[in-house]
C-alpha cells in the first residue's frame, strides 16, 4: 500500500532557477506561458510558479489539504482525496461550478476560460509518478535540494529537525502543517511567511467544518435546485456527446 507522500519546500535553500517550474510544464505538457518564469503566475497552464521577495525565492502549488474544502463543496464528486494525499480532479464529472475555486484557502484552482469545454487545472503531486515508484518532477529537477519528495512523516521530521537544529536560521514555524487542517505540502522559512506571499492567519480547522456549517444555514430549495441544475448539465453534456458520436459515425459512412 502506497504510503502518504508529500513536498518539503526550503526557502532559504532555494536560487531562484526556475527548475522546478520548468519540470512542472514539461511533465504535465503545460506550454510555455511567460519568458521571465518569475513573473508568471498560477493559471491553467502553470501549475507551479517560483516568486521573487528580495533576495529570496517562494513556491506556490497546491497544498493538497488534509481535509480539502475543494472536495467538501463540490456538487458531484469531481474532487477526491487520494491515498497518497493527492487532492484529484475529474474532469468528466465536472458541471463548472467552480466552488472549488471559491472555497480554496489558498486560492489555488484555476478554470480554463478559453475552451468550450473548460476543465479545473491544479498540480496533482505527480500522481502517475509516485504509482511508477518516482518522485515529483519538480523534487527531481532541484539542484540544491530546496524541494524534497517523500513519505509525510519523513519530511515532518526533517522540518523539525532543521528548525531545532538552527533556530536563528528559521522562522520557528512549519506552514502547512497545521494551516486549514494542514497539507501535503509544507514550507520552511527565514521570515514569517506573509513576507512570502503566503495566506497567513488561517485557522488550524479544517475548511470543510465551516463549509458544513455554512450548507447548514442554506435552505433545503437551494440545494434541490443544484441537484437539479447538475442532473441538466449532465443530461445536455450527454446529449452533445451522443450527437458529436452519431456525426462521426455519419461522415464515416459517406466516406465509405
Amino acid at each position: 500500500m502506497l504510503k502518504e507522500k508529500g513536498i518539503l519546500f526550503d526557502v532559504t535553500l532555494c536560487v531562484g532557477c526556475g527548475s522546478c517550474y520548468q519540470a512542472c510544464k514539461e511533465k504535465n505538457n503545460l506550454p510555455q506561458t511567460n519568458k521571465d518564469f518569475l513573473k508568471d503566475h498560477l493559471s491553467n497552464n502553470t501549475f507551479t510558479v517560483v516568486e521573487q521577495y528580495g533576495k529570496m525565492y517562494a513556491r506556490k502549488l497546491c497544498m493538497h489539504c488534509n481535509e480539502p474544502s475543494c472536495v467538501s463543496v463540490c456538487l458531484v464528486g469531481a474532487f477526491n482525496k487520494n491515498v497518497t494525499g493527492a487532492v484529484l480532479y475529474d474532469a468528466d464529472k465536472c458541471i463548472g461550478c467552480r466552488y472549488c475555486m471559491q472555497a480554496c484557502p489558498h486560492k489555488i484552482p484555476r478554470y480554463e476560460w478559453g475552451t468550450t469545454q473548460p476543465r479545473v487545472r491544479k498540480c496533482t503531486l505527480c500522481i502517475d509518478r509516485v504509482k511508477a515508484g518516482k518522485i515529483s518532477a519538480c523534487s527531481e529537477a532541484c539542484p540544491t535540494e530546496a524541494t524534497l519528495f517523500g513519505d509525510m512523516d519523513q519530511l515532518v521530521a526533517v522540518a523539525k529537525k532543521r528548525l531545532k537544529d538552527d533556530p536563528e536560521k528559521y522562522y520557528q514555524q512549519i506552514y502547512g502543517l497545521e494551516e486549514a487542517g494542514g497539507g501535503h505540502v509544507l514550507v520552511l522559512s527565514p521570515v514569517p511567511f506573509e513576507q512570502l506571499g503566503y495566506t497567513s492567519k488561517l485557522s488550524k480547522e479544517p475548511m470543510p467544518a465551516f463549509t458544513m456549517r455554512a450548507m447548514e444555514k442554506i435552505p433545503p430549495v437551494v440545494a434541490v435546485g443544484g441537484v437539479f441544475l447538475s442532473g441538466m448539465y449532465w443530461l445536455t453534456k450527454r446529449k452533445n456527446q451522443i450527437a458529436n458520436e452519431e456525426k462521426k459515425t455519419t461522415n464515416g459512412n459517406k466516406e465509405i
